[in-house]
């Protein structure tokens, strides 16, 4: 029961980090595209590569269970926004913008797939260097 207790904290810290940054992006750089929710999804890939391949039973920094649950379920699950990428993607498509809408689908998906890469890569480094 506890581990669901520690997900559930994590998923709320997640979400309102995902809220902020979302915000903050929108803010700069406007809501035609949701370039928060591209950005979101790349950093959540990203540091869910890092940390997956960091805490895994090869990785460098062994974390309990909870916490690795923790962090991977709740906080980056709460991050990372792939219903909300689906619901906008739709919304542009269903508005005409089957362009925006394509180029949401492959940044997405490239990117988030890339950085989850790097993340995996960056781990490997520090391991390597015996920084973690």
């Amino acid at each position: 029961m506890i581990t669901y207790l520690w997900i559930a904290l994590g998923g709320a810290l997640g979400s309102m980090a995902r809220y902020g940054c979302s915000s903050l992006m929108a803010a700069w750089l406007g809501e035609r595209f949701p370039w928060g929710t591209l950005a979101v999804n790349v950093a959540g890939s990203f540091a869910i590569g890092l940390l997956a391949a960091l805490s895994g039973a090869d990785g460098r920094a062994l974390v309990a269970g909870d916490m690795r649950q923790f962090l991977l379920v709740g906080v980056l699950g709460g991050y990372t926004t792939f219903s909300s990428f689906s619901l906008q993607t739709l919304a542009l498509a269903q508005q005409g913008e089957v362009a925006r809408a394509g180029l949401n689908i492959a940044g997405s998906v490239i990117l988030c797939l890339a950085a989850a890469w790097l993340g995996q890569l960056a781990a490997m480094a520090m391991s390597a260097k015996g920084g973690i």
